[in-house]
């Protein structure tokens, strides 16, 4: 790792997606790689230095992601558009639920990068369910065609302010970080959710109402493990930006603890690769 700033953590996010459209009024023709704003300044207000991770271009002289991940402490597995079916080999059960094929080959690739080498990952909506296609689950497609669920876990209306209870796991990790708590409220913005578990993912919390899962662990984490990866299914990053502007519910998790276990586990891997 090069010196640069060795005081602060490098966290890289994976880049969202956003391909060419003709009826955009920028950049009409160009694909963009971009993240959301407080997705970043929920990790640089924690003190971290953070960078957008590239797609790769399969130029010969350009690092491919094992190298992009060797220069960073931890990474972020952020929200984003739908993880296409053929992803965990399904087909799409209708046509706006396909998806985006080549964001989900590069997470991938990003996710096994880092967890061979140790650097620990923050998996947060999208990426929650992303890890999950990782290490070898599905999903449902839509949760309430697949499942039957009454629970609106998406309201594009209410968007960020559609939130609903999670219940912690006995013995969790997650409850660990929150002693005195059973659970709490989180947002809730998305209609794909964990259907079959990956094998080394343990489930940290549900949705008392529908069993949808909310958050995993992969088993053994810890911030002195040699492995660290924590999916949620909720943005904590929208919840920062409510707390910001004064609008987060009384009874919101607060996601500092799980951000500061994160970072723990990158301090820990700035540590064994010095």
């Amino acid at each position: 790792m090069s010196d640069g700033n060795p005081g602060r953590l490098r966290v890289g996010l994976s880049a969202n997606l956003l391909v060419p459209d003709p009826d955009r009024r920028f950049y009409p023709h160009s694909t963009l790689a971009y993240a959301e704003d407080w997705m970043t300044r929920l990790f640089a207000r924690a003190g971290a230095l953070v960078f957008i991770v590239p797609f790769p271009d399969g130029s010969p002289t350009a690092p491919g992601l094992d190298e992009v991940v060797d220069e960073l402490d931890a990474v972020v597995m952020t929200g984003g558009a739908d993880v296409a079916p053929e992803t965990y080999g399904e087909e799409p059960l209708e046509p706006q639920w396909a998806g985006q094929r080549e964001r989900d080959v590069y997470e991938i690739d990003l996710v096994r990068a880092a967890l061979e080498s140790g650097t620990p990952v923050l998996g947060i909506c999208r990426g929650h369910q992303l890890l999950n296609v990782a290490l070898g689950g599905t999903l449902f497609q839509d949760i309430a065609t697949q499942t039957g669920s009454a629970l609106d876990h998406r309201s594009q209306e209410r968007y960020h302010h559609n939130r609903h209870d999670i219940s912690f796991v006995d013995g969790s990790g997650l409850a660990a970080l929150y002693p005195g708590r059973t659970g709490g409220s989180v947002n809730s913005v998305h209609h794909q959710a964990i259907a079959t578990l990956a094998p080394s993912l343990v489930v940290e919390a549900t949705c008392p109402l529908d069993g949808i899962v909310e958050a995993v662990r992969l088993e053994g984490s810890a911030p002195g493990a040699d492995r660290w990866a924590v999916g949620v299914q909720w943005h904590p990053e929208f919840d920062a930006a409510a707390e910001a502007e004064g609008d987060l519910p009384a009874d919101a998790l607060d996601a500092t603890p799980i951000v500061e276990e994160f970072l723990a586990a990158a301090r820990h891997v700035r540590e064994r690769r010095s």
